[in-house]
């Protein structure tokens, strides 16, 4: 069975993103963090995102700047596997990029029972809320700025159900970013 990961970074009020999904408040001149982003992608997991996500990251990883700030991060970002959900995009055209527009819940559910690489929520919100309701994924890791922000987006906004986490893992990085690994407590 195939294991569903989310890696997102929050501040430490919880928010995901800031007004107008502004992220510009996360720690990504680290080395220390970047070097650990780049084994990460170097893991070749199948990467999930929503519209919004996608739409940002499809505008930056495939672009000169991105090739020269984050050579390593651009290259694996670029060759990943990559599936979208959205109702509203009708088409994909970064590489390597699947569109799925039917029932995301359905879709993760068989996609687990499949052979196949891991695969990894990033940022994408709504999708986190929503497989997170319907007990579908099966590790967070969750990378916590030393920042505070006035207002944004909670990372678990609008779940139905409380979400009871056992800690697995912890690493602090250098610059203050402590990155936490949880699995849900399946009751």
């Amino acid at each position: 069975m195939r294991k569903l990961t989310v890696f997102n970074f929050v501040t430490m009020n919880g928010f995901f993103a800031g007004p107008g999904g502004d992220i510009s408040w996360h720690k990504d001149n680290d080395p220390e963090k970047n070097e650990y982003a780049e084994e990460g992608i170097e893991s070749k997991n199948t990467l999930i995102f929503g519209r919004v996500t996608y739409e940002m990251m499809a505008g930056f990883w495939p672009s000169a700047d991105a090739l020269k700030y984050a050579p390593v991060m651009a290259k694996g970002m670029n060759a990943a596997d990559k599936i979208v959900f959205s109702k509203t995009l009708e088409k994909a055209d970064w590489n390597n990029t699947r569109l799925v527009n039917g029932d995301m819940v359905e879709e993760i559910k068989k996609m687990k029972q499949m052979e196949g690489k891991d695969m990894t929520i990033l940022g994408s919100g709504s999708i986190i809320s929503q497989l997170t309701d319907e007990g579908l994924i099966d590790e967070y890791q969750i990378m916590l700025d030393p920042v505070a922000i006035g207002e944004g987006t909670p990372l678990f906004k609008n779940i139905r159900n409380q979400l009871d986490l056992k800690l697995t893992d912890t690493k602090i990085f250098k610059s203050g970013v402590i990155l936490l690994s949880y699995e849900p407590i399946r009751k």
